[in-house]
């Protein structure tokens, strides 16, 4: 039987010995038969919890023109950016900065929401460096004339956040029986390991003058569409009350993810389904933009990183070690229990032979895709490239459909740094199993 919930954790178990073997057991369940997990308990500060979310909310009231008085800025919604656009993302090749409405692209469509990029910070990179380190570079923070506590905020969120990822992940190993360090060697030392976070502001369906259809799954109502995160382990905050996160269990069906006070949504990436052999299962999921009335929807991911050098090489080759056979044959079960089959493929984004070699230069090749703005002003190669590529998939596609007849079929297509499943299915499986792309956003 396929999920129909997203199972929460109390993370103050695994500090107790005397309970930590039952947390284990609800983790390793969580782990393969999920995908996803509510945590909570996580060792953060109540008020600075409250402070991200105040101080990440308000950095969207930041008008985007200034020298107006409050009244026009009211009476004109449209010019409220011009402050967050002198640190837009394109304005540098990090793609840290602010993203305005309707600029990324997840699954081929347009994402209806605005956000601002952000990652522990690094310097700029040394010359001659490889071109993937432009990724690590200082943050383009909102002015401390507007938002003095912003910068100090975020930056002590996003260091607690990283020792937690790394806790996290070291609990994974455990529940699987690996040893806690097994994903020791994919993480750069110390202040040195890169950890991005994201605020992220979804409009409701009236905000954005679109239709509302009713059903909240609208192309027009795509808050960002079907997708993977990429790497190990990502952290969502739902910072408002709305609905809208929903998880794919392995029927197909789309399952709400709602907000739930004190915790924290963990959601497995690709990276460590790939590394455990499949025994850790990263779900597909969605966001829905709210609907007509009901405000925007905020939230606050964060996204634990890993050693940019890695290559494809290592993780095929060395991984983590052989995950003992009892924890490999538990996974197959849920399978076999669910006909056997799965809805993506767990090389999607780890797989060597392809144009990028390492973590780092996936990375960079996914970030270009998400935001072809930034793509056209920094990296137009790697652009037309990724463009050339595309262009080729969807003629390869179309020819398998055609030579199918319209019978189902499914076609993947691997793409360094993001998977695409570009199946071509009867009716009834596309009503429900979506395009899946490796990509960061909730």
């Amino acid at each position: 039987m396929s999920f129909t919930s997203v199972p929460i954790l109390d993370l103050a178990l695994a500090r107790d010995p005397q309970t930590k073997p039952q947390f284990l057991a609800d983790l390793r369940h969580a782990l393969m038969e999920v995908g996803f997990l509510y945590l909570k308990n996580v060792g953060i500060p109540a008020e600075l919890w409250d402070q991200v979310i105040s101080e990440g909310k308000a950095f969207f009231d930041i008008p985007k023109e200034e020298n107006k008085p409050a009244s026009f800025l009211k009476a004109h919604a449209k010019h409220r950016a011009s402050q967050r656009l002198k640190i837009e993302m394109k304005n540098a090749p990090s793609f840290l900065g602010y993203s305005q409405l309707s600029a990324e692209i997840t699954a081929g469509k347009v994402d209806h929401r605005e956000q601002i990029d952000l990652s522990t910070e690094h310097p700029v990179p040394a010359p001659g460096a490889p071109l993937y380190e432009n990724l690590l570079a200082p943050n383009q923070w909102p002015s401390e004339a507007v938002l003095p506590h912003f910068r100090r905020v975020y930056t002590e969120y996003m260091q607690r956040m990283g020792a937690v990822s790394l806790a996290f992940t070291s609990l994974v190993a455990e529940a699987i029986d690996l040893p806690p360090d097994a994903f020791a060697r994919y993480f750069d030392d110390g202040d040195r390991q890169q950890h991005k976070l994201k605020i992220v502001k979804y409009p409701d369906v009236s905000e954005l003058g679109l239709p509302n259809n009713g059903d909240g799954g609208s192309v027009e109502g795509q808050g960002v569409g079907p997708h993977k995160d990429s790497m190990l382990s990502s952290y969502l905050l739902q910072a408002s009350d709305h609905r809208g996160l929903q998880v794919q269990n392995m029927q197909g069906q789309w399952i709400d993810c709602p907000p739930v006070p004190g915790t924290l949504v963990v959601a497995i990436g690709q990276g460590m389904e790939a590394l455990t052999q499949g025994v850790c299962a990263s779900t597909t999921h969605r966001v829905l933009s709210p609907a007509a009335g009901a405000g925007a929807r905020f939230s606050i991911p964060f996204f634990q990183g890993v050693r940019a050098s890695t290559t494809f090489d290592e993780l095929e080759d060395v991984g983590v070690g052989t995950v003992p056979a009892a924890a490999r044959r538990r996974r197959q079960k849920v399978l076999e229990a669910n006909g056997g089959r799965r809805l993506d493929d767990v090389e999607f984004t780890f797989r060597k032979g392809g144009a990028a070699s390492t973590l780092g230069e996936a990375t960079l090749r996914n970030r270009v895709k998400s935001h072809p703005d930034v793509g056209e002003r920094w990296y137009p190669d790697i652009l037309r490239d990724i463009r050339e590529q595309q262009a080729r998939e969807a003629k390869a596609a179309a020819a398998a459909a055609s030579a199918q007849g319209g019978s189902s079929t499914a076609a993947t297509v691997k793409d360094e740094g993001k998977g695409v499943d570009v199946s071509t299915q009867t009716q009834t499986q596309t009503q429900t199993q979506s395009q899946a792309q490796v990509v960061e956003a909730h």
